[in-house]
């Protein structure tokens, strides 16, 4: 039985509705590798409904939990082949991709997308849409990113099929972007100059009653057609949501000052600056909250009853979160997100790189750990644990890359001890993994050129061999200076990397052959971590 937070898809108000012949009614997901689309999946599953995906990336769908419990059509909304086989024999359709982060012509790209959805669903004979848009005020005028996302909605209204449109505001769950803008914020300034908007009053939502209205959409009478607001009980300013903050972290509350002089340009560069939200995805965060985004009304209440327990406060969100975050048991994250701009494909096979220029760097390390041992620093390295090496420089390069608008070193990663393929690793993203064996990294920094790390653990007479190696296309001759330039630092950075991974996996090993025999006398184990300088 899966084992996640409510709603589980397994109550009574939110389970499928058979079909007529007694056969479960089918959804489609668009975006179901994303932040909400991720979380609702396998509660569609645990609700009773067969589960079919559009992905860009099929590989990238095998690495959650439910990856094998879904059908999956290669393509993307824009495609319109790949939507009409989709969409064949589909009850509900849920439309979860807008474009967070895109340049620009985002705003006719995401119309031509929605139209190509709509058009399909039609011609399928979708029972029903579903679709996440943003709460916004009336009357006003919006931001570009909030104004695409409603006329999105407008495009499935008018497409003929019968629509549902949720408008969220900001949303708290672990991993959600706007929960860790929050969080960072908070976290990292005891004192913070801000932009005017933080005295605006914003509705969040906890992500948990995202997913309930979002289940329960599917289940609303046949002819609804329209767009409702949906929100948490609490109305608070954007100041109020950082103290709220502070109080479940416990910490001190945090002194605010409005400053009129702060554009949402600047004010999403200084968020780049003191959070891991790269400039990309803050400003439409930021934008969003130029306005205030309170609910309009209620009328959801009467499509979609709320949770049989309430809807979750503020503050309970954040503690849901925090608890997620603490029990490296966060489901989805804003981390994984696909970044615009940077390269996407697969790195060659060997042959494949006859007659072009490439340069690898490649280093190897002999450990007397076993290669689980070996393959458990693997699996963790970056993010808290770091990269064991020059953390310096690491973090130099991490600065240089959010100076000329990069991800930065800061993103992180989802779980501490788990990889899957897709998942964001710093200013890497993992492209192939085997299990115990074998793990490469594609570059998402900025540099010119393409860039990728491998990591291997294999077994040898002593223990455990280690292998890494570095390989970089250059582009032009920016590609061979730039590779010229880093050279010397490689011997500090890559070399002492290799010898701290073999030196943590013996360290690994011991701490848990200790463990073990701690187990075996029924007595405490000793507290047991890599080498600090091994971190």
């Amino acid at each position: 039985m899966d084992d996640f937070s409510a709603p589980t898809g397994r109550e009574p108000a939110l389970a499928a509705v058979p079909r007529p012949d007694g056969t479960p009614p089918r959804a489609l997901v668009i975006g179901a590798t994303g932040y909400i689309g991720g979380r609702l999946v396998p509660r569609l599953l645990a609700a009773g409904y067969e589960v079919r995906v559009l992905a860009r990336d099929p590989s990238r769908v095998g690495t959650f939990t439910w990856g094998s419990r879904v059908e999956v059509v290669a393509g993307d909304a824009a495609d319109a082949a790949a939507v009409a086989r989709a969409t064949a024999d589909v009850d509900v359709l849920y439309y979860l991709v807008h474009s967070m982060s895109a340049g620009k012509g985002f705003a006719d790209a995401d119309r031509r997308a929605a139209a190509t959805v709509a058009a399909a669903a039609a011609a399928a004979s979708v029972r029903r849409i579903v679709y996440l848009g943003g709460l916004h005020p009336e009357q006003v005028a919006l931001s570009p990113h909030l104004r695409s996302r409603v006329e999105v909605g407008e495009v499935f209204l008018g497409s003929g099929v019968p629509t549902v449109v949720l408008q969220a505001g900001v949303v708290i769950g672990s991993g959600s972007a706007s929960f860790e803008m929050v969080r960072h914020l908070t976290e990292v300034l005891p004192y913070m100059p801000a932009p005017k908007w933080v005295r605006n009053r914003i509705q969040p939502i906890a992500v948990r009653d995202v997913l309930h209205y979002l289940l329960g959409a599917a289940r609303v009478a046949p002819d609804a057609n329209r767009a409702v607001d949906i929100g948490g009980p609490d109305v608070l300013r954007y100041g109020q949501m950082m103290n709220g903050y502070a109080v479940e972290a416990g910490l001190h509350q945090r002194a605010i000052a409005a400053l009129p002089v702060l554009t949402p340009r600047l004010a999403s560069l200084w968020v780049n600056l003191v959070t891991p939200i790269p400039a990309s995805i803050a400003r439409p965060l930021v934008e969003s909250l130029q306005n205030e985004c309170v609910m309009k009304d209620h009328a959801v209440d009467a499509l979609i009853p709320p949770p049989e327990d309430g809807l979750t406060g503020y503050r309970a969100a954040v503690r849901l979160a925090l608890g997620r975050v603490e029990d490296d048991s966060v489901e989805t994250s804003w981390q994984d997100a696909e970044v615009l701009g940077v390269p996407s494909d697969p790195l060659p096979s060997d042959p494949d790189w006859a007659g072009r220029v490439v340069f690898v760097d490649a280093r190897s390390a002999r450990t007397s750990a076993p290669p689980e041992a070996l393959w458990r620093v693997i699996e963790g390295i970056g993010g808290q644990n770091g990269w064991y090496s020059s953390p310096i420089l690491w973090a130099v390069r991490g600065w240089m890359d959010r100076l000329v608008g990069g991800i930065g070193l800061a993103r992180g990663r989802r779980s501490k001890a788990r990889l899957g393929v897709g998942d964001a690793l710093d200013f890497w993203r993992v492209e192939a993994i085997e299990p115990g064996s074998f793990l490469r990294l594609r570059a998402e920094m900025k540099v010119p050129g393409l860039a990728w790390l491998e990591l291997r653990a294999t077994a040898d007479a002593e223990g455990s061999r280690y292998d890494q190696r570095a390989v970089f296309f250059p582009l032009g001759l920016a590609g061979r200076l730039y590779w010229l330039a880093v050279l010397p630092f490689h011997g500090f950075i890559f070399a002492g990397m290799a010898s701290r991974i073999a030196a943590a996996a013996e360290s690994e090993a011991g701490g848990a052959a200790e463990a073990r025999t701690a187990e075996e006398l029924d007595v405490p184990a000793p507290d047991v971590t890599a080498p600090e300088a091994a971190r």
